[in-house]
């Protein structure tokens, strides 16, 4: 990248000053002499670095783009129109470490959270593995302004104040694109990991991903677990119904985590018009009836509940935190709505880091 941009600067002596310019044009080259000769390799440099960029960087993936924020920030409309060409495929190629992509999905009201939930994730060293999903067009300038490779938006783009709303038709469509985003990253042959942004990460949680199950995944339920529970699917309450989140999926790229995320597309699918809020609010009913249609078919895992406690257990049962203190490694605010009572329950808690570490994000100071 550093050799590129070296060439870079000194093309521009040929194109910024005219009397460079007409210096040289006036003059007859000659292929066999000295300058001509030069020119001609500057050329072939130039032309090998556009079009064979460096391993690793993003030019590899974006032809013709310069990878700095500054560049970025001063893209006409037309080219910022480039991003709109950089694929899943490409994105997740550029961000996948050791076979693995961390993904998140959002919505550009969302930006906060997600550099919140980034200082953490960054804490942790896992940073470059992240690829964002960007729902709309200015999450995805943004993010690619300040950390160039790391958004990508898969059409269409979504509405941001429609699905701003918790349980709108909006907040469904942008819940409903998540089982498809994942399944196509396993096509892929990556693993992937799925976040929402409304959680932070206290500890490293690879380590808890062992063995090499299909898909991993943490209870919705506040009723404290022994420590040492069962890691199997819990069975259906009375109501036949099983709660676990689906904002916290590991997967990796085998027939079974594949075909979960087919029947959960499935389900999604079925209960786009249904009346019922329970269905409209979010995908996580239909993953649970996803899980418990294919639990037979598919190798599944139930992360520890105190590494990975659910806001109804974490944010009300202060005695449990106490006791289980160093053992929490992600925490999920939810069991609570709005996008206010979020922020204001992670300050409270300690657990809002922007305000004093956005430095520590990939995205730092957004304004």
């Amino acid at each position: 990248m550093a050799q590129k941009q070296q060439i870079l600067h000194q093309q521009r002596p040929f194109s910024s000053s005219p009397r460079s310019y007409s210096s040289i044009s006036n003059r007859p080259i000659f292929l066999l002499s000295r300058n001509g000769l030069l020119l001609l390799l500057l050329a072939l440099f130039l032309l090998l670095g556009v079009f064979l960029p460096w391993p690793g960087s993003p030019l590899l993936l974006l032809p013709n783009r310069v990878s700095s924020p500054s560049y970025v920030t001063s893209l006409s409309p037309q080219a910022k129109s480039e991003w709109r060409d950089y694929t899943l495929a490409q994105a997740a190629k550029f961000v996948a470490k050791n076979g693995t992509v961390i993904v998140c999905a959002v919505s550009s009201p969302f930006l906060p959270f997600l550099n919140n939930w980034l200082i953490s994730v960054s804490r942790q060293k896992h940073q470059e593995k992240v690829l964002v999903i960007a729902e709309d067009y200015i999450t995805l300038y943004k993010v690619n302004e300040k950390w160039p490779g790391h958004a990508v938006l898969i059409p269409p783009a979504l509405d941001s104040k429609t699905a701003y709303s918790f349980g709108s038709q909006g907040f469904f469509n942008f819940t409903a694109r998540r089982p498809q985003h994942l399944l196509q990253i396993l096509e892929l042959g990556y693993n992937v990991m799925y976040n929402d942004v409304d959680m932070v990460w206290l500890q490293d949680p690879f380590q808890y991903l062992a063995g090499s199950h299909d898909a991993y995944f943490t209870d919705d339920m506040p009723q404290i677990k022994p420590l040492n529970h069962s890691h199997d699917l819990p069975p259906p309450d009375q109501n036949g119904e099983t709660y676990i989140c689906s904002c916290m999926i590991y997967l990796r790229p085998t027939d079974g985590a594949k075909l979960l995320m087919k029947k959960w597309s499935e389900e999604l699918q079925s209960q786009a018009w249904s009346e019922s809020i329970r269905f409209k609010a979010n995908d996580q009913p239909a993953f649970n009836l996803a899980l418990n249609k294919t639990a037979h078919q598919v190798d599944l895992y139930l992360l520890s509940q105190v590494a990975f406690p659910t806001g109804g257990l974490y944010f009300s049962n202060g005695a449990w935190v106490k006791e289980t203190k160093g053992k929490h490694v992600i925490i999920h605010n939810n069991y609570i709505i709005g996008y206010d009572n979020k922020m204001r329950r992670f300050h409270d808690y300690g657990l809002w880091l922007v305000d004093d570490h956005a430095l520590e994000s990939p995205l730092g100071k957004l304004q």
